[in-house]
């Protein structure tokens, strides 16, 4: 799920992506891809499921409820023997199909665990992403960082990556540089970070844990694959600080409110976008109030008043 296109852009996003809905296509050694077709402002030209391996296999991400992914993704795995089904995150467009893949496989579901908010509700808040979210989701297995699950040629190991959500996971497919990164990095846009699921500390953190590896490629839950991880995660890296720095720039002009702010900030994006747009400045605002940068009254929302502290 991407985050609302605006300036500044310091990644170079690749929008050339041919979904195939309803085909598996191979996109790496052992490795196929099939697109849902739910295509969106926040999906792209829809969500990933991938299936690893060959005779024995692991599926990430099995994607929305949807008949027609169902059926395709049944015929992807005639004859072979479903061992995990990997769940990045707990979204709708991610998660829900599990349940179902589960009954009709035997296969194990893997994730970090049930949703769950990255902090409480305030008084009086509403997660505006609460119906995006899966809420009847449970694992068979909880991962943390570092866990691996393995199958007939393949291990898959958890990188631990909240930010987007707080039980984000990408998964390393061990010895062939490939990562799964599911909404934490994609080629065609940011990921929104839209508080209170998500928070941008976290979401900085996991760029940072990523940086630390050397991974050759990966492949997103949404869109192309990332050909350049390193400099696609500097980019990255460098367009949350310049997002930071225009909220200080608004804030510091005399900007008290988030969507006065939202206005300047993303003055070229389309205004039905700038209620997700408020909550990419909350999380960024969420953060810099945390260090001690900005200061509010109480804890930070949506209506909150703003200034340097």
């Amino acid at each position: 799920m991407s985050e609302p296109r605006d300036a500044p852009k310091s990644p170079e996003f690749d929008l050339t992506f041919e979904p195939a809905h309803g085909r598996a296509v191979p996109v790496a050694d052992g490795v196929e891809r099939i697109t849902v077709n739910n295509p969106g402002p926040f999906t792209f030209h829809g969500t990933n499921t991938y299936i690893v391996g060959r005779g024995s296999v692991a599926v990430i991400d099995p994607g929305p409820e949807d008949e027609a992914h169902f059926s395709a993704l049944m015929q992807a795995l005639a004859g072979r023997e479903v061992t995990h089904i990997a769940v990045s995150h707990t979204h709708k467009d991610h998660s829900p199909l599990a349940k179902r893949l589960k009954a009709a496989t035997g296969a194990l579901i893997v994730a970090e665990g049930p949703h769950r908010a990255a902090r409480p509700l305030h008084a009086g808040e509403t997660n505006p992403f609460a119906e995006s979210s899966d809420m009847e989701f449970a694992p068979d297995i909880a991962l943390a960082d570092g866990d691996r699950v393995e199958g007939d040629g393949w291990t898959l190991s958890a990188i631990a990556t909240p930010g987007h959500t707080a039980n984000h996971l990408a998964f390393a497919l061990e010895g062939s540089g490939i990562v799964f990164s599911a909404d934490h990095v994609m080629a065609w846009a940011t990921s929104i970070v839209a508080p209170p699921d998500g928070a941008m500390g976290d979401y900085m953190a996991s760029l940072e844990r990523l940086l630390l590896r050397d991974d050759r490629i990966y492949f997103p839950g949404h869109g192309g694959p990332v050909k350049d991880p390193p400099a696609f995660l500097r980019g990255l890296r460098t367009h949350r600080r310049m997002r930071e720095r225009a909220v200080l720039e608004r804030i510091r002009a005399g900007d008290r409110l988030i969507p006065d702010m939202v206005k300047a900030i993303y003055r070229d994006t389309d205004p039905r976008l700038h209620g997700a747009a408020a909550l990419s400045v909350l999380a960024h605002i969420e953060d810099l109030v945390e260090k001690g940068i900005v200061a509010t009254e109480g804890p930070p929302r949506l209506t909150g008043i703003y200034t340097i502290a």
